[in-house]
């Protein structure tokens, strides 16, 4: 693997697992609140339709709830505001501003994230500065518009190929997540499961219990990828 550069940003995702994915909603604190004490781990804030004032506003009041309980907050697409707000990193896409301009700005200790959806892209995110990869999504999902599911297939190749934790993406639910979990995926971004859910702690300590569970069994057996 190509050298990418050391960064202390990865050691803080020792451990994570459910990772949220959110836009700003009026009851963010709440939320926020409610999901962390339901097992989530990990949180980005994903908004395309503020402009960058608000994006900073609402980043402010997210990283103070995820400061408070030691959860790392991310920031979607713009690592210069995300060193504004006091993020713990950024989240970037294919398109995005590349990673090693975040690296560049944000420093060694903060977390770099890369969306990938195809071979190509796994490939070429093993010679990227980044902590982790998002691999998916596995099922085609309103919040990506146009992107088609990546499948299965492509899971299984980020597991075999991914080199540095991943997480995966696309309609991740308590009906999807043994068949995920069976292909070797460990870590898992959710949006909708708890964003529309009336019961969000609940709706996140179901979907925890269940990748504890397989964590658990991994430590007794070896991982299963």
């Amino acid at each position: 693997m190509a050298d990418t550069g050391s960064s202390d940003g990865g050691g803080k995702l020792a451990g994570r697992r459910l990772y949220l994915c959110t836009a700003d909603r009026p009851d963010l604190e709440r939320f926020l609140e409610a999901c962390i004490a339901g097992g989530v781990d990990i949180i980005q804030l994903r908004d395309k339709v503020l402009d960058a004032r608000d994006i900073l506003r609402v980043a402010v009041r997210a990283a103070e709830v995820c400061r408070s309980h030691g959860v790392p907050f991310i920031l979607n697409d713009r690592p210069d505001l995300a060193l504004e707000c006091g993020a713990d990193g950024v989240h970037v896409g294919q398109d995005d501003a590349p990673p090693h301009l975040a690296r560049r700005l944000l420093g060694i200790g903060a977390i770099i994230g890369l969306s990938t959806h195809a071979p190509p892209d796994l490939a070429g995110s093993r010679r990227e500065p980044v902590d982790y990869i998002s691999a998916g999504p596995v099922e085609a999902t309103p919040t990506k518009p146009g992107r088609p599911g990546t499948g299965i297939a492509y899971l299984e190749q980020a597991v075999a190929g991914a080199g540095r934790p991943f997480f995966v993406t696309g309609g991740v639910a308590p009906s999807t997540l043994p068949a995920l979990l069976a292909a070797g995926a460990r870590r898992f971004v959710v949006v909708r499961h708890l964003t529309e859910s009336a019961d969000p702690r609940a709706a996140a300590r179901e979907l925890r219990s269940v990748i504890d569970a397989a964590w658990e069994q991994d430590d007794v057996s070896g991982p299963a990828g």
